[in-house]
């Protein structure tokens, strides 16, 4: 700059440029970089100056100094509060991996422990009922066994919802085979009217997460649900999406709580359906799947969860092992 009066603009710009980049690449501390603010605003400013007062450069000239300064210092306010949001964000990403180990060690421990605490408190309680004749004995007995097949259900949920949230191989799954084997495993659980309609519809997705999801639906419309209802399970393609469809002719749900039914703190309150874990393991697993779930639902009419799912593309079919029709099922038939 000093050496070529009237072409100093190239090296004036460089030299702003260049610390520019170099603290662009590696922040420095705040003392230093107003250290070397001052230095280069200084003396590329006294060379200007100079310059300006000889009649090589025009006065007006010398304004790129304050300006580069100004230009200079937005960039460092720029650069060092993104650094403190990527620093608060890596803390959090730091909290919240550990929390998610500290939960995930928690659940592994609490449900094998309660298993076992369990098993251990049902076998003396059948224990008691099967050693007293006592009719009191007998019912209070029963009602221990009760509670304890409550937090066995609940322990097994706990389990299931942890094990849903890691990540999963997809591969094409016909919902309609797959809907007719579940239906066929649950048909002698209850005395319900059991319904298949079920049309061609592959989808992308993990057999053992859709049938965890599948299974505490079926087991929802079962627990409010008479003998002699329906529970109806359907298949469909629509568009990009395949659909899996549960209906009953039970309770119902009223509107005011359907927006909170997959949510585990949701409760059977004023005749509505009492959620626990299991349809907050039917949204975890469906949505970590790319799917959704939605419900319609009429109290004292029945109600309906409906599934969508990535559909498989037309030349990807999926195995068919053992497959029967199911209108020529014989179970089911027996069952309708």
């Amino acid at each position: 700059m000093w050496t070529f009066p009237g072409a100093e603009t190239i090296p004036f710009h460089f030299v702003w440029i260049s610390i520019a980049i170099v603290f662009g690449l590696n922040s420095w501390p705040l003392r230093g970089m107003l250290a070397v603010l001052v230095f280069v605003t200084a003396s590329t400013g006294a060379i200007l100056w100079h310059h300006a007062m000889t009649g090589h450069i025009g006065l007006e000239e010398t304004s790129e100094i304050p300006l580069m300064a100004a230009v200079f210092l937005v960039m460092v306010w720029h650069v060092r509060g993104r650094q403190a949001a990527l620093a608060k964000a890596e803390l959090l990403a730091a909290a919240e991996h550990r929390r998610a180990e500290t939960q995930d060690l928690f659940v592994r421990l609490g449900s094998h422990e309660m298993k076992t605490s369990l098993t251990v408190a049902r076998g003396y309680a059948e224990l008691i009922r099967a050693a007293h004749e006592n009719h009191q004995t007998e019912e209070d007995a029963g009602i221990v066994l009760d509670e304890l097949t409550k937090l066995e259900k609940m322990t097994a949920g706990l389990t299931t919802l942890m094990q849903l949230n890691s990540p999963v191989e997809r591969s094409p799954v016909d919902l309609g085979a797959f809907a007719a084997r579940t239906l066929r495993r649950w048909h002698a659980v209850a005395e319900r009217d059991w319904r298949t309609d079920c049309a061609e519809a592959v989808a992308v997705t993990n057999e053992e997460r859709l049938q965890a999801a599948l299974d505490s639906l079926v087991e929802n419309a079962v627990a409010f649900t008479r003998d002699g209802d329906v529970i109806a399970v359907a298949t469909r393609a629509e568009g990009g999406d395949a659909v899996l469809e549960v209906s009953d002719t039970g309770l119902g749900i009223s509107p005011g709580h359907l927006g909170s039914i997959f949510t585990p703190q949701w409760s059977h309150r004023e005749g509505n359906r009492s959620s626990g874990l299991g349809l907050t393991i039917v949204r975890t697993a469906v949505e970590n799947l790319g799917g959704t779930v939605s419900v319609t639902s009429e109290p004292g009419a029945g109600t309906t969860f409906r599934l969508r799912l990535p559909r498989a593309p037309a030349d990807h079919a999926a195995p068919r092992p053992g497959h029967r029709d199911t209108a020529a099922d014989p179970v089911l038939e027996r069952r309708r």
